[in-house]
């Protein structure tokens, strides 16, 4: 998935159909001059309908069709035939798109399974026909009921990342660097702060051949959780992975201080995700010789609350025991 392909963020505008009119028809045939009223309903108009696709990743198919409208409802005819309902019109979405009303930013719903559909706006009702106002009074009603009128909506679709591990860490912490090794993805990798603006997705392949997914998202720094860098747009991303990995650099000045900054960050944008399960990797260690290392251990069994391991993507250390540290916390 090339970076410009990455869309999470999309304005729709939608329109169901109307619904089709009632008929006011009075039967007749060669020897009955005065049938009674046989005017057919309405047909309803189409729906507008989002189905959530496991096989979409992103919102990318919307960014160049923007206007849904559904099909019209058929109008009634004699005999008491009912209009044609109006042709549903099916939006595909991936999973873990969030649903807002763009005017008032409410989410309206959230699309989590595959195959999963919500009406997102609904076809007008047919109008009935004149034979359901028949009446011992009213013989012959000339009269039926015009169908409802249509639905429309301008929406935002929002799409949150489904991983099982998310990736956190400050700009420049090797996430991405982390991710290619242990995974097939491909980031964009480069020695600069926020080289990772869209988040990457990556399979990690784990002992008979079992995987789960993991992301990298842009770096946070201080303050994100107010919207600066590039705040929100990185933070909701988090929200659906079910493990926080918290990315520190060996060389970092304060280990325990910067995953205080980070964890304050989450906090600070949804306290629910503290109730996430987290562990630390001390990345490029490969910096550190064995003495350095020990002393470092003695300081973090201290400092730090959780555990940690140390990891070096680049001389490939301590992999395999970061992923199998994830798998039992996935799987416990």
């Amino acid at each position: 998935m090339t970076e410009g392909n990455f869309v999470d963020y999309v304005k729709v505008y939608v329109a169901s159909g109307n619904g089709g009119k009632g008929s006011v028809h009075l039967h007749r045939e060669k020897y009955i001059t005065k049938g009674g009223p046989d005017g057919g309903d309405g047909g309803r108009g189409g729906h507008v309908i989002l189905r959530g696709n496991s096989n979409l990743w992103t919102l990318y198919h919307l960014k160049f069709k923007k206007h849904f409208k559904a099909g019209h409802g058929g109008h009634g005819s004699k005999s008491r035939s009912t209009g044609a309902d109006g042709e549903d019109v099916y939006i595909d979405v991936p999973l873990g798109t969030v649903v807002r009303d763009t005017e008032t930013d409410n989410i309206l719903f959230e699309i989590t399974d595959d195959g999963e559909e919500k009406i997102i706006c609904e076809g007008g009702m047919g109008g009935r026909g004149n034979w359901h106002f028949k009446s011992s009074t009213n013989q012959t009603p000339r009269y039926a009921q015009p169908g409802k009128p249509l639905e429309e909506k301008r929406i935002t679709l929002e799409m949150k990342v489904l991983a099982d591990v998310g990736l956190v860490g400050f700009p420049n912490a090797g996430k991405s660097t982390l991710l290619s090794v242990i995974t097939s993805a491909k980031p964009k990798i480069a020695d600069y702060e926020f080289t990772t603006l869209k988040p990457n997705l990556g399979i990690v392949e784990y002992r008979d051949y079992q995987t789960f997914v993991m992301a990298d998202i842009p770096g946070i720094i201080e303050g994100a959780a107010e919207g600066k860098g590039l705040g929100h747009y990185f933070l909701r991303h988090i929200e659906r992975n079910s493990i926080l990995l918290f990315l520190i650099p060996a060389d970092a000045d304060d280990i325990a201080k910067q995953y205080d900054i980070l964890l304050d960050e989450l906090r600070r944008y949804n306290p629910e995700m503290l109730d996430k399960e987290r562990f630390i990797a001390i990345s490029k260690s490969d910096m550190l010789d064995d003495e350095l290392q020990a002393e470092l251990k003695i300081e973090l069994d201290k400092t730090l609350p959780i555990k940690y391991c140390f990891i070096s993507s680049v001389a490939q250390k301590g992999i395999t025991e970061l992923k199998d540290q994830l798998w039992s916390m996935l799987n416990h």
